[in-house]
């Protein structure tokens, strides 16, 4: 089953492979099975030294790949970095930057590397932008760099559920919405078996909330990885992603 924009069902939901070496995530690849079919590989990955060991194995599989690097540099590395990316299978990976980091990095990706820009992190609030000394709110600079993102050609944003409707009446359908933070509830009260209802994810909505507020992708961690029974946790995910978008 898929959508008018063609996303199989399955494939909506990214697990993100939050974990300390190559060896536990392809241990979870292999206890999900065909539970899950697009993956996320992160900062705590790349770390290890053969993260690309385990894009190159994934992608053999049939997997996608998310490699989610958050690339912030001066735009020449920016866009070389990504020029290694493209033609290695990877289906999306992000840039944290501005203008030119994200002009740069749409320059080069190639017909099928899709290159995503962040808004706010998920674990950032007002209080956190105070902080950092941004002179505006949470939605205000999301849709900005919303708009950026659209204008330097990026493929879509990662973004809160909280502003993905504004979003959406900005830009449209010109951009794909990539939400993390995801909390799953069952039966509408309890969190997913494993997830915790406190945690540094300050900007959640739950599955259904996710698409209905203009989501084309979630991405989700520790509900999956941390139930008793991830493939069963992904399951039930997915079933909840058919329902919403159907």
């Amino acid at each position: 089953m898929s959508d008018a924009k063609g996303i199989p069902a399955r494939e909506r939901l990214i697990f993100a492979l939050d974990v300390p070496d190559v060896e536990a995530a392809w241990g979870l690849v292999e206890r999900l099975g065909d539970a899950v079919v697009f993956y996320k590989v992160g900062l705590e990955l790349a770390m290890t030294g053969s993260a690309f060991e385990l894009v190159d194995r994934l992608v053999a599989r049939g997997a996608k790949v998310f490699l989610d690097l958050k690339l912030f540099d001066i735009p020449e590395t920016v866009a070389r970095a990504v020029e290694r990316l493209a033609g290695r299978g990877v289906t999306f990976t992000t840039v944290h930057g501005n203008q030119r980091m994200m002009e740069a990095a749409a320059r080069v990706k190639g017909e099928d590397l899709k290159v995503l820009a962040v808004t706010v992190l998920t674990s950032l609030d007002q209080g956190d932008l105070d902080d950092l000394g941004f002179e505006t709110d949470v939605r205000s600079l999301v849709l900005s760099r919303a708009r950026r993102a659209l204008e330097a050609g990026c493929d879509g944003v990662v973004t809160s559920g909280l502003e993905a409707e504004a979003i959406r009446a900005e830009v449209g359908d010109r951009l794909l919405v990539v939400m993390p933070g995801i909390r799953p509830v069952w039966n509408d009260r309890e969190p997913a078996p494993g997830s915790q209802r406190a945690d540094d994810q300050k900007r959640t909505v739950d599955v259904a909330e996710a698409f209905r507020r203009g989501a084309d992708y979630i991405v989700i961690g520790r509900p999956i990885r941390d139930a008793p029974d991830p493939r069963a946790a992904a399951e039930a995910i997915q079933a909840q992603i058919a329902a919403a978008i159907r």
